[in-house]
Parts: C-alpha cells; structure tokens; sequence
C-alpha cells in the first residue's frame, strides 16, 4: 500500500472512530476530546517550532528538517493538526464537521506530495535517504 492511501484508510478510520465517539456521553466524549486535543496541539507547535525557518505555506526547498519530530513522520504538523480538530470536533460534538475535516485532509494529501516533489528535486538523494525511514 503506498503512503497517500494509506493516510486516506488512516483519515477514514479516525473518521469513523470520532463518529462514534459522537454517540458517547457527553463526559466520556469531552475527556476524549480533551485526551486526544492537548497533546496534539502540544506537537502540533512542536513541529511547527522544529522547521523554523523552512516553514512556509507554499512548498519551497529551504533546508530537509530530518530531526524532532521530522525524524520519524514526515508531516506531523497535518497529522497533529488534523488529530487537533477531530478533538475538537468530537468534544463539541459537531459530526457534520467531519466532512470539512475530510475534505481537509485530502488537501493536505495533495499539498504534502506537492512539498514532497519539492525537496525530492531540491535535495535528491539526502531526500530519498530521508524518506525511506519516515512514515506518513
């Protein structure tokens, strides 16, 4: 299975598990929301932290931030932003929501293999190193 299906099965699944934590009570429901959105938001600033000066809303080849959280996950500021907002979602329980989120993370999908093709170009092989010990 290749990576973007794997992030589409991996949003379908959190999809449909804060679905159903929609359906739970209001306390148990809020603790989740609460459990699952402040660490997220926590790493969410961490990763944005750690790319520094490479940040920017359009994929550009500053520098490859292979270290922190980037030395394992390759986007973590999409997935923590995205566990963020399903928190969100699930502790307001606002459901119809988790249709914008989908459409979201399909974006992201598309903006981080544009980011991809970006610093495959720019860094070649460093890249490439990069990429084969990265997940998602």
């Amino acid at each position: 299975m290749d990576r973007i299906t794997l992030r589409l099965v991996g949003a379908a699944i959190v999809a449909a598990l804060a679905f159903a934590a929609t359906s739970m009570g209001e306390i148990p429901r809020i603790v989740l929301s609460i459990v699952i959105g402040i660490p997220s938001f926590v790493l969410m600033n961490i990763s944005r932290s750690q790319l520094g000066k490479s940040f920017s809303i359009m994929p550009e080849a500053r520098a490859l931030v292979t270290t922190g959280l980037y030395s394992r996950i390759q986007h973590p500021m999409y997935v923590f932003l995205d566990l963020f907002l399903v928190s969100v979602i699930v502790g307001f329980d606002w459901p119809i929501l988790l249709l914008a989120w989908a459409i979201l993370v399909v974006v992201q999908t598309v903006q981080g293999r544009r980011e991809e093709k970006v610093l495959a170009a720019a860094f070649g092989a460093d890249y490439e190193a990069y990429n084969s010990r990265t997940w998602f």
